[in-house]
């Protein structure tokens, strides 16, 4: 666990040099599998998932096929599950599913994350996943930010079912680190990717890695 004099001791030493930002993607590049699909199966119990992806198996098929877009089954599926959770039960599923994460991370990436730290790196997750289920984990590693999907709630303090934001995916990954940190020229930006979805960023970035950990 990181502490808040680890932190400061770290943006000390960026005002000494440029900074340099480090953004990995979650899904497939810290951890080997989806966290969507672990995380409906984690809050909801393998039966009512089943169900679900039955259900919308052939949104899946079309998606798998590109005739449907990735945004809209994700938007379809996450609504199924979770319009009318209240935030306080989905916040508390997504720290208790921290524990799960830890199974599933990829140990190259765990050193590449702690090896960025020593260096005195700004550590961004850039994902299309929703940042309840990421940021305690993220937390517990001492990673700056969290840059994800982000879920619409209404005046009840449930979801909706939609998302606040874009679907942080291909140019909306960019776009995001933009959002943030918009002096481009005054940092360095590293990228760490596996899928199409994190071209966008990897081209962007000073220096982008596809496939590392695999």
């Amino acid at each position: 666990m990181h502490t808040l004099l680890d932190h400061q001791f770290r943006y000390f030493n960026l005002l000494l040099a440029q900074m340099t930002i480090t953004a990995f993607d979650f899904d497939g590049t810290i951890t080997t599998k989806d966290t969507l699909l672990t995380f409906i199966k984690f809050s909801k119990g393998t039966w009512p998932f089943l169900v679900g992806f039955f259900l919308y198996s052939p949104l899946l098929i079309a998606y798998k096929l590109r005739l449907y877009p990735n945004w809209k089954v994700k938007q379809h599926i996450f609504s199924y599950f979770y319009k009318g959770t209240s935030i306080d039960q989905f916040n508390q599923w997504g720290a208790a599913f921290s524990e799960r994460i830890a199974k599933i991370v990829r140990p190259r990436a765990l050193t590449a994350i702690h090896t960025h730290q020593q260096e005195g790196c700004v550590l961004v997750i850039v994902s299309a996943s929703v940042e309840n289920w990421i940021t305690p984990w993220a937390a517990g590693q001492g990673i700056d930010r969290v840059l994800a999907t982000q879920v619409e709630i209404d005046q009840q303090g449930k979801l909706t079912g939609k998302f606040l934001t874009k679907n942080c995916y291909g140019r909306e990954k960019v776009n995001r680190i933009l959002e943030v940190f918009p002096r481009r020229a005054d940092y360095k930006l590293l990228a760490y990717g596996d899928s199409r979805g994190d071209l966008d960023l990897i081209e962007f970035a000073d220096e982008g890695y596809y496939h590392k950990f695999k």
